[in-house]
């Protein structure tokens, strides 16, 4: 018997407010370009007062990823925190009406902080910086986690990011075990080169010792094994996990298992907006290997999805990503 779960994802629950900027801009407010950068509630309140006109779309790393996976029919449930309050409404609101099932328990409307949110300057070259306020969602714990919810998973999605929370470690250890328990098996993003500077130790154990599929892009990978050679990071990380899809921007995706590797290319487009990419990438990788796909059709399947949600702004797909895979000859496409 199928599992209730094909993939439940735990990460930190956000609501992006998307806004473009110059480099000029991203210069003088010391922003640095293309990565993701923590601030408090003050800095995030000063940097809102300076971008221009902003929309607010419900994001989070792993959440984007469950949000693709449900708009592909898939059986997914997140797992991150907001508050009883406006934004922490449209966040839980958005994920449901994609599909995917959300119960975290909402921290009240009196606690200190509020429902987090992440500033992302989009500069012309539809590349993104992120300047993160985590906010309630940085106190997600192990109570948080449902053991049933996680036996019940044929795999679970871990967010890199999500490590910088206190009680981060105890409430994965908590997700893995009842998983793996259960015969599942556990998949993991490293979200970013800072949050690995931050965590490389409790990455590197995590993924020798708990996680089957790894994703990542170039710079993580670099980052994850201090090296500039990308043939000697992505060597070591498949000597580490089962399999690792390692997405390189315009240059496609690679995957290795087994001995084995596959380089699929990039779906060109034009970029509007980079944000969610990576997610994406991992919504189509991980909803073809729950259906039984190839690793090199799965990897097919990412590289559509994220050159779907980047050619318009806010990340999370608005186009049938079905039916590109069924253009690209990945599925049987569908009967009128």
């Amino acid at each position: 018997m199928s599992k209730a779960f094909q993939v439940v994802g735990i990460g930190n629950a956000m609501v992006d407010v998307l806004a473009h900027a110059t480099d000029d801009f991203l210069a003088a407010n010391g922003i640095e370009k293309g990565v993701m950068q923590l601030t408090d509630r003050a800095r995030g309140v000063e940097l809102y007062s300076k971008v221009g006109p902003a929309q607010e779309i419900s994001g989070g790393s792993a959440a984007n990823t469950i949000a693709g996976i449900a708009h592909l029919g898939g059986r997914t449930a997140y797992v991150g925190k907001v508050k009883d309050d406006q934004l922490g409404a449209i966040f839980a609101h958005d994920l449901r009406a994609q599909g995917a099932v959300y119960k975290t328990a909402m921290a009240p409307a009196d606690h200190p902080a509020e429902t987090g949110r992440c500033i992302v300057l989009v500069t012309p070259d539809g590349e993104r910086s992120m300047n993160t306020y985590l906010g309630v969602t940085e106190f997600l714990e192990p109570s948080d986690i449902d053991e049933s919810q996680m036996a019940d998973a044929e795999w679970i999605y871990l967010e890199g990011y999500r490590f910088d929370g206190p009680d981060s470690m105890a409430a994965f250890q908590k997700a893995i075990a009842a998983c793996r328990g259960a015969g599942g098996r556990v998949s993991l993003t490293l979200s970013d080169p800072f949050c690995i500077e931050r965590h490389r130790d409790a990455f590197r154990t995590m993924l020798r010792d708990h996680v089957d599929l790894l994703f990542a892009n170039r710079a993580e990978v670099l980052s994850m094994y201090q090296t500039d050679d990308f043939e000697a990071a992505l060597g070591q990380a498949a000597g580490e996990v089962a399999i690792v899809a390692c997405t390189e921007s315009e240059h496609g995706a690679h995957v290795l298992s087994d001995g084995q590797r596959w380089h699929v290319p990039a779906v060109p487009t034009d970029i509007v907006d980079a944000t969610g990419a990576g997610d994406l990438f991992a919504s189509g990788f991980l909803w073809g290997l729950t259906e039984g796909h190839t690793l090199q059709d799965c990897a097919a399947m990412g590289c559509i999805a994220a050159s779907e949600v980047i050619s318009h702004i806010g990340a999370r797909p608005q186009a049938d990503l079905k039916a590109l895979f069924a253009e690209h000859g990945l599925i049987r496409q569908r009967s009128a």
